[in-house]
């Protein structure tokens, strides 16, 4: 296990940041509507929604988490993690990336950008496949333990997200999950159609 950690760890490193960064902020980038007022939840620092608007600078990103740090890329407020403080329909785009897994209750969440937003994006992972969940447990601990973050690996099925997204009244505009997020050899273990990103409406 330390061989695939370290591994995991050199794939995570400043390189692969930077191509994660470019491969997700272009994908986002061609998913968002033109002038989109886009809410980033669960935004971190901000520096992918910098990222994006770089791409299109016709859209403009406010982000929502639960700790907001120092010297964030977007303006960030704080909210509780369950309840989004802005009115009905108030954002073109709701921006989820690489956070309902980390949500005891992903739907309630998914409600809550449904009522505040006109479309939601989604970046998260399909727990589908031969140790899928198993790998997904390991990127998620290797990438995030060490920084504190809650890792209650909440994954979902491909066909759990299309029945979560039923039931709150959501369909699929557009989705891929071919993203290409690592380089090889680590795509060969780490990508394997487990990340998707999905518009919906």
């Amino acid at each position: 296990m330390s061989g695939l950690r370290k591994l995991h760890e050199q794939a995570h490193g400043k390189a692969v940041f930077k191509r994660r960064i470019d491969v997700l902020s272009r994908t986002i980038a061609d998913f968002l509507p033109k002038n989109a007022k886009v809410l980033d939840i669960g935004c971190g620092s901000g520096t992918l929604a910098k990222a994006v608007m770089v791409l299109r600078p016709d859209v403009s990103f406010e982000g929502i988490d639960v700790l907001v740090r120092p010297n964030t890329d977007i303006p960030v407020k704080e909210y509780d993690g369950y309840n989004i403080p802005a009115p009905d329909g108030h954002y073109d785009v709701a921006l989820f990336v690489d956070v309902l897994h980390h949500t005891d209750d992903p739907s309630r969440l998914v409600a809550e950008a449904r009522r505040v937003a006109k479309s939601v994006v989604i970046k998260d992972h399909n727990r589908d496949g031969l140790f899928a969940n198993a790998t997904l447990r390991f990127m998620d601990w290797v990438g995030n333990a060490a920084h504190g973050v809650r890792l209650p690996y909440n994954y979902l099925s491909s066909s759990e997200w299309r029945r979560l997204w039923f039931d709150r009244g959501l369909r699929i505009d557009r989705s891929v999950d071919e993203l290409g997020l690592y380089p090889t050899p680590f795509g060969w273990l780490f990508d394997r159609k487990l990340h998707f990103v999905a518009r919906l409406s």
